[in-house]
């Protein structure tokens, strides 16, 4: 028997895919996904076998072949057992390598079941008829029949008079030019997706309202819009390697007037159409496929994204009508199924920070909403979405400020309004009430920023509500009281803790998130591992300072990604790696130790060790715990070193500080802040403060407020421990926290009073 050629299993890495499941994998679902680190770097094809024998017997072995990536979900759950999984790579002979490394693996009884059929049946009940896009051509007459009885039916009355009368006479939007010299230029950047998503706007409005309406008049516009649009250099300055974001939106705009006006388009419009939209939708899956291979590794924010805001409507739009469509489309399920969200897991956390999970869950609930109708493939069943609308509602409270980790384009403003209609979204999926609570919430308070660049630029409300209104029933509200929420919330996938007291009253609520993240300062993440962030009683006290001016910019770069900005500390001036190198961004990690609700109090251990290991070597440990009290914050530091060195404890704000021996003083509008350290083993700290960033083009933030950095510095010591208090006082209700130290013997024991109840914090003592 000739022996069969050697099989490449190469090494995972923290940037790739892990080969899953094995013995110690815990399944969250049924079936299991099956991930491994290609064979090759190109045209690689796979089989797998999936068995309950370590022998693979025959009788009892599933082989399933050919797989084109190196990921697979199976067509059906497995029953509850021990399995066995292997692979081998396809050679051109038509024949396969050896057999993989043999992993195990346990699925448990009562798992959610979500396999996703095979390609063979997986568009086995998809018309071929148009539109797909939202409404189906069998869907047409209903709604038209809905209209005539209620023309504000699902909120048509204001979809058409605010997102479709304005592009009826609006002259058509030139297309796009160059940046001068080919230099990007971050105004140009956002004026260049802001006119494409008017593109978009215009076509997908003009066309449903036409369809809808069977309004002639309505359709030729919309008919002129769009062979305008597909007129612009699919290789120009909307292309996917000038500008990403002008790309998607074009590609989409295309995608929905395609299939909204194929009955209107003449064969040789059609034709047209339709290869401009393959050229714009093959720019976008080959980045994606062949260039970022986010397959191999997943971390790529817009290729991830990209998938939603491209690959699902436009194939949609020519499936059986182009081939590759169906491929691309293929394999946007397979990385649904299989991968996503390389950014968060069960717990449905988003590494990235909130506005990103409001970008990325906008186009893929959009994504996920168009296939359900289309396919009947239901994503949703999955455990990360029945569970990501957590993630808003615990890190990004809707009555917060300033309050939340990761790149924001709307940090200083109120929650995002895209948030709102995100999480009741997953109300609709899940029927969670506090889900819906948020909507309501958020919906009320931020009522001006419509027409802002990361709303009008990124979606259309109007739109969104009238499908959603169609689509999903209305959830009843359930206020958040605090017998209803968890006080301290771990989202284990992400690293990310958050604690709450009275998070249904703006005016007594307060918020306390920390993190400290395996995903370190990868993509939209910062040099923040064991920071910290309190809101409270309608203020942000300890603040994310800086501003998002753009992505890549000096505030950017140079600020808000570093340490310096941030709720947390410097060694010898020194802060976590968040440059870009990727290998780095990931090394820069934390990991959460612990995070509990004790009696009277909530508690979180995070360690930050190997974020700072980049810059200061000598760093032996690095240890954070937070006490929250519901009313009042302890925070202990822990540092030990090789090498004598200081400590730079900072603290960030919107106000300047009273500063007075070791204290520290905000006075906000609405609420101030009494910090004071309480103890510090090396001594008192040395306490300053400024409003300036340093290291940036000033220009960048012509005319915005500064903010205020508190800087506490340590004498030179091997080992630091530090106690800081922290206590929110809302205006009109003077407080205090008292407190006094029993040191004997090898720990410093502080006592916390207030109001009679007295807490205690164990603190080692520094040798």
């Amino acid at each position: 028997m000739t022996a069969l050629l050697p099989l490449y299993e190469p090494q995972s890495g923290v940037l790739t895919v892990q080969y899953e499941p094995h013995e110690q994998s815990v399944l969250l679902e049924n079936p299991p996904r099956f991930t491994w680190i290609p064979a090759q770097l190109e045209n690689d094809s796979y089989v797998l076998q999936i068995s309950s024998s370590g022998a693979f017997d025959e009788a009892v072995t599933r082989t399933i072949g050919p797989i084109p990536y190196n990921l697979y979900t199976p067509d059906e759950a497995l029953a509850p057992g021990t399995y066995y999984w292997r692979y081998a790579l396809l050679t051109e002979e038509g024949g396969q390598t050896a057999w993989s490394t043999v992993r195990r693996f346990e699925v448990a009884e009562g798992l959610p079941e979500t396999p996703l059929p095979s390609r063979a049946h997986r568009y086995a009940s998809a018309t071929s008829a148009h539109p797909r896009l939202w409404l189906q051509e069998s869907e047409l007459d209903a709604f038209r029949r809905e209209l005539a009885c209620d023309p504000a039916y699902c909120g048509w009355d204001v979809f058409y008079a605010k997102s479709v009368q304005p592009w009826i006479d609006r002259e058509l939007i030139p297309e796009p030019q160059p940046y001068p010299n080919h230099k990007r230029v971050a105004s140009l950047w956002r004026q260049m997706y802001m006119d494409t998503q008017e593109a978009l706007y215009a076509v997908r409005h003009l066309a449903v309202a036409g369809v809808l309406l069977e309004d002639q008049a309505l359709l030729e516009r919309a008919r002129t819009w769009l062979l305008h649009v597909c007129c612009w250099d699919v290789e120009g300055p909307t292309s996917r390697d000038y500008n990403d974001e002008a790309s998607f939106r074009t590609a989409g705009a295309i995608a929905w007037g395609y299939d909204w006006l194929y009955s209107l388009l003449t064969e040789e419009e059609r034709a047209e159409v339709r290869r401009v939209l393959l050229a714009r939708t093959r720019q976008v899956a080959q980045h994606v496929i062949e260039h970022s291979k986010i397959h191999h590794v997943p971390f790529d924010s817009h290729a991830v994204r990209s998938l939603s805001s491209v690959l699902v409507p436009c194939c949609m739009a020519m499936l059986g009508e182009e081939p590759e469509a169906r491929e691309w489309l293929d394999y946007t399920l397979e990385y649904y199924s299989a991968l996503y969200s390389p950014w968060g897991g069960a717990d449905g956390g988003w590494a990235e920070g909130p506005m990103y999970w409001t970008t990325g869950m906008a186009f893929v609930t959009e994504a996920m909403n168009l296939l359900l109708k289309y396919t009947g493939i239901n994503f949703y069943q999955r455990p990360f979405f029945a569970k990501t609308g957590d993630f808003p509602l615990y890190a990004f409270s809707p009555d917060t400020l300033r309050a939340s980790f990761g790149d924001q384009s709307t940090l200083g403003d109120p929650v995002s309004l895209k948030t709102g209609f995100n999480i009741r979204q997953f109300a609709g999926v899940t029927g969670n009430g506090l889900y819906q609570w948020y909507f309501e919430r958020v919906r009320e308070t931020d009522t001006d920023s419509e027409m802002k660049f990361y709303n009008y630029g990124w979606w259309d409300f109007r739109f969104d509500e009238m499908v959603y209104r169609h689509d999903y029933p209305q959830v009843e509200a359930i206020v958040p009281s605090n017998d209803r929420i968890e006080p301290v919330k771990w989202f284990r996938d992400i690293g990310w803790v958050a604690f709450h007291s009275n998070m249904a009253d703006p005016e007594r609520h307060i918020m306390l998130l920390t993190k400290s993240s395996k995903y370190g300062s990868i993509s939209h993440s910062h040099g923040d591992q064991n920071g910290f962030l309190l809101h409270a009683y309608g203020e942000p006290l300890a603040i994310e300072s800086g501003y998002y001016v753009a992505f890549g910019s000096t505030m950017h770069m140079n600020w808000r990604r570093q340490t310096r900005s941030t709720n947390n500390i410097l060694i010898d001036g020194l802060g976590q790696y968040a440059e870009k190198n990727k290998v780095l961004n990931m090394a820069a990690s934390g990991f959460i130790e612990a995070a509990e609700q004790r009696k009277g109090y909530g508690y979180s251990r995070a360690n930050a060790t190997a974020a700072y290991k980049e810059y200061v070597p000598y760093l032996e440990r690095y240890v954070r715990e937070l006490y929250f009290f519901g009313t009042y914050v302890v925070v202990v530091d822990h540092v030990d070193l090789s090498q004598a060195g200081t400590i730079d404890w900072l603290f960030q704000t919107l106000y300047e500080m009273k500063l007075n021996g070791q204290t520290f003083k905000v006075q906000g509008r609405k609420a101030d802040m009494d910090g004071r350290f309480v103890y510090c083993s090396s001594g008192e700290l040395a306490l300053t403060q400024h409003q300036s960033f340093a290291d940036i083009d000033q220009s960048e933030i012509e005319g915005l407020p500064p903010h205020w950095h508190l800087k506490a510095t340590t004498k030179p010591a091997r080992s630091h421990r530090i106690a800081t208090l922290l206590v929110p006082v809302k205006h009109g209700e003077p407080r205090y926290v008292s407190y006094f130290m029993d040191d004997q013997g090898f720990d410093t024991h502080i006592y916390f009073t207030e109001n009679g109840i007295t807490h205690r914090v164990e603190v080692p003592k520094a040798y």
